[in-house]
């Protein structure tokens, strides 16, 4: 049987019946199509919770249909009713264009009404429907044991086993009642599953209250997957609960539970249900140390746009005082970005009467104003410029390493920026932390740098000569070629604007113009020599309690000479491996020759390594070697590894005695392609000469496992500093982390985390233990899925 429901402006609905077997079996024929350009009556089902009402279309424009099959089919007089029973399956479809509405019948037809011609459009059979199957979308699927329709009162009804399903979205319910004039209804042992959002609803009677509200009563709602009939792993339960679509879920007397179990109790709770970003608390950090004692972050986030947010830290520690802190940010595309951060504190721990705060933990400071100010842009500017703009003040020394941990603490802040913008802050111990801007413009051949360079200055003892800054420093620098010489141009030009609170400062510009051309030798020799002249000329300035009794206009000229002789040796062999076919072995061994005369530059005022050049008449030797791999197209891959060794003789009678220099190496392999190892070092030849080792080497692989570690070793400066990271999945769920910074010089552990989390489909807990020279601290961290920030309780 067939009917087709066309819904007109009146709001009533005209039947139309076509046999498909014949008249006498009209009313036990199993499966029948409705068809509706516009809003369906079974359609209010999806209404809702599934789909917002779908407004009437033009004949022209995406058609609908509605394929329903049950046991029986009945329709009654008084009052009108349509009534399916058993198994009830209606599928909804939806196709580009009606075959009513275009093609050449429809062409055929404007014709005729211009010409005033009569024409007949050809009847439509059920066969003609049925042969357009192959054009229509499955759109929804619902299921009933009945469903009944009152077409006077646009009321459905639909009992036993009830359920929607659309676009990876479902709801189940025992039964469920919509009015399709007011849009509203309700569904008794119900269950909505939204899957884009991984939203899951449970209640004894879910309804429609509006266009997009909803209600539940004694229900619970949790934003994980879980299976048909599993206990969730957690859950919000709540005697009454109102959902706004696209946006909250507010919870009345809500409990939280993991599995069954009650953990506490909430008279009033708000669980965000909209896709798109939006204002509201995210979960706390609490925190409990010797040091700080009871410690609360209930952080505060403030949606500004799709593309700007504001979070507030409202940070409070019981024995220090409240610690309040914010964090800025926006993106406009991949290359324009900024985020900034700030916090303050009246700490009432610094007080020189504190001592034993003091004693216990060396600090230096006394001022109880404490704050730190972050941030980073990147962004770019008209006409091709870059910039990068980077903020680095803090109040005292000793900040950074008492507020380390935390979502407003160093590390975090460390962490996040270098994966944000590809650039960190200095190291935490540093006491002269530098905030820059910087702008770049390249054209081809040549770039312009203009820096502006200032100093947060933390030495515990701020003595003269305070930190240079750069106010600004310009420089512009190019390489060009002669006419249709050989010659090439090159230069660096460079201006500085010195300026200090207390010292010697002024103005200084260096200029450095060469010439370079190659040196026929031979075939296999690759050789160049390259000419040039150096003139700096001064500005000398003093601020504060500086004094300079020399000339206020010094200068300096320094002629220059470079040459080079090398050959290249390349040998490619051949490899049976899946993933490369050949690796490329590169040879350059080489010798330079640089000439510098000795220049007295005593009169000088000494700003930067610029301003004392050393005279040079050396010799250096060397070599180069690298490893690159190639895939089947003989395109690169990845480098394999590389090789580089060097020396200088110096041939200046003066260094007659000592006239080598310390043996250079740097050797780097990568023997895969998520591993690297890397070793740098310089051998003394001389006693006096400094050692310096350096080795690097990371791995990890698909699992997550990592592992790093890095070694610094330098005499002169009395370091010896190892660093390690480890992270491993033992188990599936379960993963353990270690990160330790070491000073072997001094005996210390600077900082030691170990981590074990466990993972579930819905949840995490990890239990972390970190000791500094000046802290200990047990963290507990639990993290709900796609609620946002974890809750963390600190021990």
């Amino acid at each position: 049987m067939l009917f087709a429901i066309l819904k007109r402006p009146s709001h009533l609905y005209h039947f139309m019946a076509h046999s498909c077997i014949g008249k006498k079996n009209m009313m036990k024929e199993n499966s029948c199509y409705l068809c509706s350009p516009g809003q369906l009556f079974i359609a209010a089902l999806l209404l809702f919770f599934l789909l917002p009402p779908l407004p009437v279309l033009a004949e022209s424009a995406v058609t609908s249909e509605w394929n329903i099959s049950a046991d029986s089919l009945t329709r009654l007089e008084n009052p009108q009713r349509i009534v399916a029973d058993g198994n009830v399956v209606l599928i909804k479809r939806k196709k580009t264009s009606s075959p009513l509405a275009s093609g050449p019948e429809k062409d055929i037809a404007d014709w005729a009404e211009l010409l005033e011609e009569q024409y007949l459009v050809p009847p439509v059979t059920p066969e003609d429907i049925q042969s357009q199957d192959q054009e229509f979308e499955v759109q929804a699927i619902i299921k009933a044991d009945r469903i009944s329709y009152d077409v006077e009162k646009q009321i459905i009804e639909a009992q036993g086993n009830v359920s929607i399903e659309s676009g990876g979205d479902k709801l189940v319910a025992e039964k469920g009642i919509v009015n399709l004039n007011k849009e509203t209804g309700s569904f008794t042992d119900a269950v909505i599953t939204r899957e884009d959002l991984e939203l899951y609803f449970e209640g004894k009677s879910i309804e429609k209250t509006g266009l997009k509200t909803y209600r539940i009563e004694d229900g619970w709602v949790i934003t994980c997957k879980i299976e048909q009939g599993e206990t969730p792993p957690w859950s919000f339960h709540s005697a009454e609960t109102t959902i706004e679509q696209e946006g909250y879920a507010t919870l009345k007397h809500a409990r939280f539970n993991i599995r069954d179990v009650p953990i506490f109790y909430l008279p009033y709770m708000v669980v965000p249900v909209k896709t798109t970003r939006q204002t509201g608390f995210l979960f706390p950090e609490v925190s409990n140390s010797d040091r700080d004692g009871f410690g609360l972050n209930l952080p505060f986030f403030i949606n500004i746009s799709d593309s700007t947010d504001l979070t507030l830290f409202p940070e409070y520690y019981a024995e220090r005082g409240f610690m309040p802190g914010a964090e800025f940010r926006y993106i406009i595309d991949t290359e324009s970005k900024g985020r900034f951060m700030g916090s303050y504190l009246d700490d009432m721990l610094s007080d020189p009467s504190e001592t034993e705060y003091y004693e216990d933990t060396g600090f230096t400071h006394t001022n109880s104003d404490r704050y730190w100010i972050r941030g980073k842009v990147d962004q770019d500017l008209p006409y091709s410029v870059i910039s990068r703009l980077d903020v680095d003040v803090v109040s005292d020394r000793d900040y950074l390493e008492e507020f380390n941990s935390g979502v407003t603490g160093f590390n975090e802040a460390q962490e996040s920026f270098l994966d944000t913008f590809g650039r960190g802050f200095e190291n935490r111990s540093d006491d002269q932390r530098r905030n820059t801007l910087k702008l770049y413009k390249p054209w081809t051949g040549q770039s312009l740098n203009i820096d502006f360079l200032a100093i947060n200055d933390v030495r515990e003892e701020k003595t003269s000569p305070t930190p240079l800054w750069k106010l600004p420093s310009v420089e512009y620098t190019g390489v060009l070629p002669v006419g249709d010489t050989p010659l090439s141009f090159e230069w660096d030009g460079d201006y500085v604007n010195f300026w200090r609170e207390d010292g010697v400062g002024g103005h200084r510009l260096d200029l450095f113009p060469r010439l370079s051309a190659p040196i026929p030798l031979s075939q296999y020799l690759e050789s160049r020599a390259e000419i040039g002249a150096r003139s700096t000329l001064y500005a000398v300035e003093t601020f504060g309690d500086g004094t300079w009794d020399l000339d206020e206009t010094p200068s300096r000229f320094l002629p220059f000479f470079n040459t080079e002789v090398a050959t290249t040796l390349l040998r490619d062999y051949s490899l049976n491996s899946q993933h490369y076919a050949q690796l490329s072995h590169t040879v350059r061994p080489f010798i330079e020759y640089d000439y510098i005369p000795e220049e007295d530059q005593s009169d000088l005022p000494s700003f930067d390594t610029v301003d004392r050049i050393p005279e040079t008449n050396a010799f250096t030797y060397g070599i180069d070697s690298f490893f690159d791999l190639y895939d089947s197209d003989d395109q690169y891959a990845r480098q394999y590894g590389y090789l580089r060794v060097e020396q200088s003789f110096d041939i200046r009678s003066e260094a007659l005695d000592e006239p080598w220099s310390p043996v250079s190496l740097k050797i780097g392999w990568n023997p895969l392609e998520k591993m690297s190892l890397a070793y740098t070092a310089e051998f003394p030849i001389e006693d006096d000469d400094n050692t310096t080792h350096g080795f690097a080497g990371n791995y990890r692989n698909s699992r997550g496992d990592l592992f790093s570690i890095d070694y610094r070793y330098n005499d002169d400066e009395e370091i010896e500093q190892i660093n390690g990271a480890l992270k491993v999945r033992l188990l599936p769920r379960i993963i353990t982390a270690f990160d330790i910074e070491y000073s072997i010089e001094e005996s210390e552990t600077n900082d030691a985390t170990f981590a074990v989390t466990y993972l579930a489909q819905c949840w995490s807990l990890q239990l972390q233990a970190s000791r500094t020279p000046t802290d200990e601290r047990i963290l507990l961290v639990f993290d709900l899925a796609n609620i946002g920030a974890p809750i963390s309780l600190g021990l």
